[in-house]
């Protein structure tokens, strides 16, 4: 077989297999170009006794040393004399122009290949305590700018993240999103998440914490569950447990996540969380500005602090103990948490306070032993439940509104009625699979255009107790809140004409489009994105969190609440929110803020709410004004 070939095929052969190695065996190839111009030229000048006019020959290595200079400076032969000599030169010269500038060229491919692989994002990342943040979508930005407020106390703080976008995308979109990143520096890879190859370029097993961005796609729940996957069974993986934190959209495939995460990865399952909060939001106006504060890093969060001169006291001494910070609960030695305890539960060793505070290190006891509670002004009533017979509306439809209805189910009294118009074709399928799961409400369908206010009008949407607006899926997300936006504003004319105030929570996909709503003077906004990506971070720095929110979206158990100030203290009178905290005791209730319903479409004065006040400052309430407090109902 080996005589099939020619010698000069086989040559050939060879010379193009070196050529494709790359750069650097040209650059050889070339440099034995030009040693072998350099000794054949010397030989010539050397044995030939050619040289300038008027002198001697040259020796090989002088001859060698001539040959070099000519082939790398053409200038060199400038002051050549001899025609026998100027050729020779001349032909070096352009033999070493030859060389240098295929020498040029190669340099300037590899340079320009080496700066395109750098723009595509597939250099070594070697951070070590970074977040990791793996896939791509409109949540990233909130989440970055989450955790940028976050690390402002850290020091040289990294974001790392691993997408199929192209990183010069990515970075162009971070830097118009947020142009001020402060101390926090963000690195962009391309790459796929499912990709074990991929995934070594962000040192995920130097990440304090990884994020799993479910994707903007069909079978999202797939791709956050494989990535999952390619962390934990990867061969060459570290041996200390991840910190994983992703999102699931389908209930279904939250067994099958959590079976794949085991100990080191907590889901938060976006469909059922959302549907959760607009439930409890929709009955309760103000709770989603309230979460809001409460899982964003700028302002107050919650934070957990041991403290130890809390041993055998209870938990009505543990909420007066602080004049910064509002207790909402601790956290026993088994884990568990317990969110408004009996007020004479006795805290034990091992217990960690759960509270409001602006940061981690701002949890202390102020010392002070008079709280000056005004007792005159306490009012001593039984709690009042707030479980009733309602009749609510959603108007428009998606996934997340069974979950809404079954929810809602846990909140009201036998005999409420959920009204739904929208026009989507399975209304019956969807009545029928519901009717066997409620227990305290009616349901029924309405075929209609929620943005055509003579069939708002002809429902008498203002006379419902609760109205609910959910922003369609199955259009552009844009369209979905034009829809959303037309339907408040007639809501709202209906209402100003009527006199009458009614209690709206509107879902809407963009913070922006928000903020064109703030006219029609809604009580209540779910952006659904930006929750998640708030939960998301909040998981990603502080894992204990995760069982806070299980317990406070549960129907079971205590909860926020806003209820009449009236309720709880004298109106018109000026109290300290040690009075409140006191009044709300009596109920065996935890008070942790106000709202002055004065201010409820205010935005300058966050409509009025005021979560974890000052406690000695003193607040004079008025006939409407509400009380947050953890109750069960």
């Amino acid at each position: 077989m080996s005589n099939k070939y020619t010698f000069k095929q086989k040559l050939r052969y060879y010379f193009d297999n070196t050529l494709s190695r790359g750069t650097s065996s040209i650059i050889i190839w070339l440099a034995i170009l030009s040693l072998l111009i350099i000794i054949v030229f010397g030989m010539v000048y050397a044995f030939s006794g050619i040289n300038m006019k008027g002198e001697e020959g040259m020796n090989f290595f002088e001859a060698m040393w001539q040959t070099l200079l000519r082939s790398i400076d053409p200038g060199t032969m400038a002051g050549d004399t001899g025609w026998g000599f100027r050729l020779i030169g001349l032909l070096i010269t352009i033999g070493g122009i030859f060389i240098l500038s295929t020498l040029i060229g190669v340099l300037t491919a590899s340079l320009d290949e080496k700066l395109d692989n750098l723009r595509k994002g597939r250099s070594l990342v070697i951070e070590e305590n970074h977040t990791l943040i793996l896939g791509w979508s409109p949540k990233v930005i909130h989440i970055i700018s989450e955790l940028i407020i976050a690390n402002e106390n850290q020091t040289k703080p990294r974001i790392v993240i691993l997408a199929e976008e192209d990183k010069v995308i990515m970075e162009d979109e971070i830097r118009e999103q947020i142009p001020d990143t402060k101390n926090t520096k963000i690195i962009c890879r391309t790459g796929s998440p499912l990709d074990l190859t991929d995934l070594k370029i962000v040192n995920p097993d130097g990440a304090r914490s990884v994020i799993i961005i479910s994707p903007e796609k069909e079978n999202a729940d797939t791709y956050v569950i494989k990535s999952i996957l390619a962390l934990t069974l990867n061969p060459e993986r570290k041996k200390e447990k991840y910190h994983i934190v992703a999102e699931i959209k389908n209930e279904k495939n939250m067994e099958v996540a959590q079976i794949v995460g085991k100990d080191e990865a907590m889901f938060v399952l976006s469909p059922d969380l959302t549907a959760r909060i607009t439930a409890q939001t929709c009955r309760q106006s103000g709770l989603s500005i309230i979460y809001q504060q409460l899982f964003c890093y700028e302002g107050d969060e919650m934070y957990f602090k041991n403290e130890p001169s809390l041993i055998g006291k209870t938990y009505k001494d543990a909420i007066f103990s602080y004049n910064n910070s509002a207790v909402l609960g601790y956290k026993d030695k088994s884990g568990k948490i317990n969110i408004n305890p009996p007020m004479n539960t006795i805290l034990t060793e091992g217990d960690e306070i759960l509270a409001i505070t602006e940061d981690d290190d701002t949890i202390i006891l102020s010392g002070i032993s008079d709280y000056k509670i005004e007792k005159d002004a306490v009012i001593k009533t039984e709690a009042v439940s707030s479980v009733k017979k309602e009749k609510n509306i959603i108007l428009g439809w998606n996934k997340r509104g069974k979950i809404i209805i079954r929810e809602l189910d846990e909140y009201v009294d036998s005999g409420s009625e959920v009204h739904i118009i929208s026009n989507i074709e399975n209304s019956d399928e969807i009545k029928r699979e519901l009717e066997g799961k409620l227990k305290n409400q009616k349901i029924k369908f309405i075929q209609g255009d929620i943005t055509n206010s003579e069939e708002l009008e002809k429902n008498a949407i203002i006379s419902y107790d609760n109205i609910i607006i959910l922003s369609y899926y199955d259009i552009d997300v844009r369209e979905a809140d034009a829809k959303t936006l037309i339907c408040l504003l007639h809501i709202r004319n209906m209402a100003d004409k009527a006199g009458k105030e009614v209690n709206i929570v509107s879902e809407m996909f963009y913070q922006k489009n928000r903020e064109l709503a703030e006219v029609t003077k809604a009580d209540d906004f779910i952006i659904s994105e930006d929750l998640i990506s708030l939960f998301l971070t909040q998981l990603s720095e502080t894992p204990d969190l995760k069982k806070v929110m299980d317990v406070l979206f549960e129907a079971e158990g205590s909860e926020f609440y806003l209820k009449d100030a009236k309720d709880y203290v004298k109106l018109d009178t000026p109290v300290n929110f040690y009075t409140v905290l006191e009044a709300a005791s009596l109920k065996n209730e935890t008070a942790v803020g106000y709202r002055i319903i004065k201010y409820a479409h205010s935005v300058e004065n966050n409509y009025g709410i005021k979560v974890n006040p000052n406690k000695d400052e003193k607040i004079t309430f008025s006939e409407g004004d509400k009380i947050i407090v953890l109750a069960e109902d």
